[in-house]
């Protein structure tokens, strides 16, 4: 009997310890007083701190390993019946996928959205956004096709991207048979779904086969791996959920590489010279306005590791860093929306597209956040546990959605 009890208290010192880990590093945390709901925020990001201090040791033990963990918190709370919409769960060559498309009936063909979800590639669901898609598919009257691709590590980079490809293709393919106008098919994407959607629009460019992408909506998305040390990196690497370490980490294991060059990363030793000069003309922070680089103090200069290249050359693919793209391909791109938020290490990833875009002459409307945080649009749906700031970029959706 006593060493039951020696064990249950063992278990709540090692409880304690955990919490305590995880309120420490909450706090270590910035969350800006003008950022959307601070002392919520606050919350959540504690919670989250200790389901990953959690996840990490029990990884450590060979128990569980940290993704699963967090993807349990990350898909969210099952959603009620709905009786506007007709929800299927189908595969479109395979992939799985959700649709919900409006019961009350449509004069002509509706407008079809593709949607594929953010998480790192890592973590995420269709069922994390169900209650935004059942949203967006009422509120613009449109078939919402919700992307269930196949997660890293148990899938291999470029798996993600591959399934959204394929599934969009199918989707471009058949849409009358979803009552769809296959003329108004608008790809969005949020976080690494952005990613995803955006690597689909450069990819199909060329594709005489099929019909063309109206548009696409790219919501704080990621999209280079080159510098990660712009304003927006350094001004919010320690802002919940996603600080600057974090990304980077994400990353590394998203590709199933050696974590230990997690700071010669950040730092910029990864890339050589010839790539950083070849880059500067999409990637610097003098392309950037002059508003969103108050405060920034350039890095101080990192010395060029061809080990760490090696280990993490990927990063260079234009399929994972749609920024590299080249401007034949960006050229062709669809009417773009891009929604970025002033409290998100990648806030600069999205406006250094926009730029590219302009650029060459391709229509973006752009909508920006000022108490915006990386991840909102994930908590859309939960009444008075969401945030304004996720009702916002919803309605910036809808409404550029329904320009199409």
């Amino acid at each position: 009997m006593e060493s039951f009890y020696a064990f249950i208290a063992v278990l709540l010192v090692a409880f304690v310890l955990l919490v305590l880990t995880a309120i420490y590093n909450s706090f270590k945390t910035d969350i800006p007083p003008d950022i959307d709901q601070p002392s919520k925020l606050r919350l959540y990001h504690c919670m989250f701190a200790l389901v990953e201090v959690l996840a990490k040791n029990l990884e450590s033990f060979g128990i569980v390993e940290e993704h699963i963990l967090l993807r349990l918190i990350s898909d969210g709370m099952p959603a009620c019946r709905d009786s506007k919409l007709f929800i299927k769960d189908l595969h479109f060559d395979e992939v799985p996928v959700r649709t919900y498309c409006p019961k009350v009936p449509s004069a002509r063909e509706r407008r079809g959205v593709i949607f594929t979800h953010g998480g790192c590639g890592m973590f995420g669901s269709i069922r994390s956004f169900e209650r935004m898609c059942r949203y967006l598919a009422k509120k613009s009257d449109s078939v919402v096709v919700s992307v269930g691709y196949r997660l890293s590590p148990e899938h291999l980079y470029p798996t993600q991207t591959l399934d959204c490809l394929t599934a969009t293709v199918h989707f471009l393919k058949n849409a009358k048979t979803y009552g769809v106008d296959p003329n108004r098919i608008i790809v969005c994407g949020d976080s690494a779904g952005g990613t995803f959607a955006a690597s689909v629009c450069q990819e199909l460019v060329n594709r005489q086969d099929i019909p063309k992408i109206r548009a696409q909506v790219l919501i704080y998305p990621f999209l280079q791996a080159v510098n990660f040390n712009l304003p927006s990196h350094q001004k919010n690497a320690f802002t919940a959920f996603l600080t600057q370490e974090r990304l980077v980490r994400f990353i590394l294991k998203y590709l199933k590489k050696d974590c230990s060059v997690l700071p010669a990363t950040l730092a910029g030793s990864h890339v050589p010279e010839s790539m950083n000069l070849k880059y500067k003309k999409w990637i610097h922070p003098d392309l950037l306005p002059e508003v969103f680089k108050v405060g920034y103090k350039p890095p101080l200069p990192s010395s060029f590791l061809p080990q760490v290249h090696e280990e993490t050359k990927e990063l260079f693919e234009v399929r994972f860093s749609p920024l590299l793209a080249e401007d034949a391909v960006v050229c062709c791109l669809p009417d773009t929306c891009i929604i970025t938020c002033k409290h998100d290490v990648l806030g600069d990833d999205g406006l250094l597209y926009k730029k590219r875009l302009e650029d060459n002459n391709v229509k973006v409307t752009w909508y920006y956040l000022e108490k915006g945080f990386h991840g909102t649009l994930g908590f859309f749906g939960y009444g008075i546990f969401s945030f304004p700031s996720s009702s916002q970029v919803v309605q910036h959706m809808i409404n550029f959605i329904k320009g199409y």
